[in-house]
């Protein structure tokens, strides 16, 4: 199975070298935000075997903290839908304001919705989906996230301030932010690193940062429009796309 975005629970399962994927049939969902579908594709025949109607404005595609379930997050729409990766179909919907985008913490306790709009972090109960608090973040654009290797804080981008932010996830407060770029997107911690990877897409690169000394080590050109980073199944490399 292949995602469109994946969420902090494939970055949990390649952190302890196992992978619970592989018992699900190969697909790749790819979310329509003009449709409000989510397009289902076989990557050996190339051919969509099944378009969906989901809510409002799909953004991004996030796997449960175990693995058993994909959410969709329809942020205008204020819904998750919920797909079961066995059949590739829809078995629920979840009422949550605004999920632009999701993660799951690294111990699977909480769920984190970006609430891009409201300009916020909404941490909630993953089973229940009722809310644990809102952390404000006074920066527009609030929209990819990683979490520490430690799992303590998790690092944010605010795509249209060229600004990043820290927050604890003990204190569940925003304890840090640091201008960077222009419009900073994806961010990514690849396994077993604390350094953190966060595609410009204006700049037209990848940031390095180390998180915990909260400052930038290194950028690095790639090309135009640099929006989101994957690492190689290997781990040895990281893929940034240059949408423009």
């Amino acid at each position: 199975m292949v995602l469109a975005s994946q969420g902090s629970a494939v970055a949990a399962a390649a952190e302890e070298g196992k992978s619970a994927l592989g018992r699900y049939p190969e697909r790749v969902y790819v979310p329509n935000s003009a449709a409000d579908t989510l397009h289902v594709i076989d990557p050996k025949t190339f051919k969509i075997t099944a378009t969906l109607p989901v809510g409002k404005a799909p953004h991004h595609i996030t796997p449960s903290w175990d693995l058993t379930k994909l959410y969709v997050t329809n942020t205008s729409g204020n819904s998750l839908t919920v797909i079961d990766p066995m059949t590739g179909g829809i078995v629920g919907t979840i009422p949550v304001e605004d999920p632009y985008n999701l993660y799951f913490t690294p111990d699977g306790t909480m769920a984190v919705v970006v609430a891009e709009r409201h300009k916020r972090l909404d941490f909630r109960d993953p089973k229940t989906w009722k809310l644990i608090k809102s952390v404000p973040v006074k920066w527009a654009g609030v929209d990819h996230l990683a979490f520490s290797r430690d799992g303590s804080y998790l690092v944010a981008s605010c795509e249209w301030s060229g600004r990043i932010v820290k927050v604890d996830l003990k204190k569940l407060e925003l304890v840090a932010d640091m201008a960077l770029g222009k419009t900073p997107v994806d961010v990514v911690r690849p396994p077993r690193q604390h350094l953190m990877f966060i595609a410009d897409q204006t700049v037209h690169g990848v940031f390095v940062v180390d998180p915990d000394a909260w400052k930038q080590v290194d950028f690095i050109p790639t090309g135009r429009g640099t929006h989101g980073i994957l690492r190689s199944h290997d781990e040895k490399s990281l893929y940034a796309s240059n949408r423009l």
